[in-house]
């Protein structure tokens, strides 16, 4: 039941090679150093910086340009940091970069300066060629804006909407104006202002040709959008208000991101349940629905009795268990029970709920609990893939909750019931 996901960086030849095999036939580095993918048992540190970025001899300094150093960029966002967008960021992949230099600003590259937009990609490249640079890739804006430790964001892993002021769409603003935007390379505004022009192909998906990779900037989510990791594919013609550039000098690290995208039906009913998985699922059900188990009544503890796959985006696949504590032989009252739901000896009533997961080598990792109180709970669909109706009932009787994706993270909404409306027919959802 896990999504197979292919990932790959390509040199500027084209020629295919995996990130891990990358790291070791140039580096020969140590199995288990990749925060995402180290192996069972390595008790590997997975906050700890890459041990390849030491000490190293800086060369000659060029004005107004900070200096990169060759060491290894963990490309992309791994599964278990949110948010994260499936489809369009590699899953932490380690690549090895040689070192480079990049602008401290948005060119004009002046602090006090208004960036220079409204300029297409073409017009990008010849204002840093004409000073003797070039277009930055936009694995090389993603390790300038990482730093040696390889954050989440420029100033660190947990969100600060203060820090470049993201989450808004704005005007322009100086450079430097955020005096707390900056990378720990010494890299200022990679967001909160414009979107940088990069020379990189926009590789995520082959249904959209002919578009380039934008970095940086901003936008009213801010917390997804000011991530290091954030990119854009647009045409390279595109003109707007909100584009500018900034260069690179060196030697070109001339990977590309390439993500091949998966999709399929957004929801699934498993007709088989594993029952090795199911199992998993069920210890997974929080404290309150096994509480009757802990009480020393074995009969019942949690049991998920049906699976569903969902898939609310590409390359991103969850597993859905419902299921139900029974305490005394209570069973799940079905839909139209209403105020019967409870079944067995008094005071004993089901517990029922929907367990929401994401395998991670074979085991799934909780996401959320969505109660459905007394009743088994059934699953429906929206006109959006990134969004489920949950059926259950209560005391009071029917009601149905809306289960929504949201980069990663999933969001629960209240109880919805059906009411019957003045001057209308039948019943509806509030």
């Amino acid at each position: 039941m896990r999504l197979g996901e292919q990932r790959s960086v390509r040199t500027a030849g084209g020629r295919a090679l995996a990130a891990a095999v990358l790291l070791a036939g140039l580096l020969a580095a140590p199995p288990g150093c990749d925060r995402d993918g180290a192996p069972p048992g390595a008790g590997a540190d997975l906050d700890a910086a890459p041990p390849w970025d030491v000490s190293q001899t800086e060369p000659e300094p060029r004005p107004g340009m900070a200096w990169i150093p060759k060491g290894v960029l963990l490309a992309g966002t791994p599964p278990d940091r949110l948010p994260r967008i499936a489809d369009e960021e590699m899953a932490g992949e380690q690549v090895v970069m040689h070192g480079f230099y990049i602008d401290v600003f948005s060119y004009p590259n002046e602090a006090g300066a208004i960036p220079t937009t409204n300029i297409t990609q073409e017009e990008a490249r010849a204002l840093c060629e004409a000073q003797g640079k070039r277009l930055c890739t936009e694995l090389e804006i993603e390790r300038a804006c990482k730093g040696p430790a390889n954050t989440t964001y420029e100033y660190g892993d947990v969100y600060r909407a203060s820090a470049c002021a993201t989450g808004q769409s704005r005007v322009l603003t100086p450079n430097g104006v955020n005096a707390g935007c900056v990378s720990a390379f010494g890299v200022h505004d990679i967001h909160g202002g414009v979107w940088t022009w990069t020379s990189s192909q926009w590789r995520r998906d082959s249904g959209k040709p002919g578009l380039v990779t934008l970095r940086g900037g901003n936008g009213p989510l801010g917390e997804l959008v000011g991530r290091c990791a954030h990119g854009r594919g647009v045409k390279p013609d595109t003109r707007r208000p909100e584009v500018g550039v900034r260069c690179c000098a060196g030697e070109v690290n001339s990977f590309e991101v390439v993500l091949d995208v998966a999709r399929d039906r957004p929801l699934r009913l498993e007709p088989l349940v594993d029952a090795r998985v199911a199992a998993q699922l069920s210890r997974l059900a929080p404290e309150e629905a096994r509480a009757a188990a802990e009480a020393g009544r074995p009969e019942g503890a949690f049991k998920v009795e049906r699976l569903w796959t969902w898939h609310p985006r590409g390359n991103e696949e969850l597993v859905l268990g419902a299921g139900c504590a029974r305490p005394g032989g209570a069973e799940p009252a079905p839909p139209g029970r209403g105020k019967r739901a409870k079944r067995g000896r008094p005071g004993d009533a089901a517990t029922c709920g929907l367990v929401v997961a994401r395998m991670r080598h074979g085991t799934p990792a909780l996401l959320t609990f969505v109660p459905s109180d007394l009743w088994q709970p059934t699953l429906g669909e929206t006109d959006s893939p990134r969004e489920l109706l949950l059926y259950g009932g209560d005391a009071l009787g029917a009601f149905r909750r809306r289960i929504t994706y949201e980069w990663g993270r999933i969001g629960v909404a209240d109880k919805e019931r059906k009411r019957r409306h003045k001057g209308r027919r039948g019943l509806s959802y509030d």
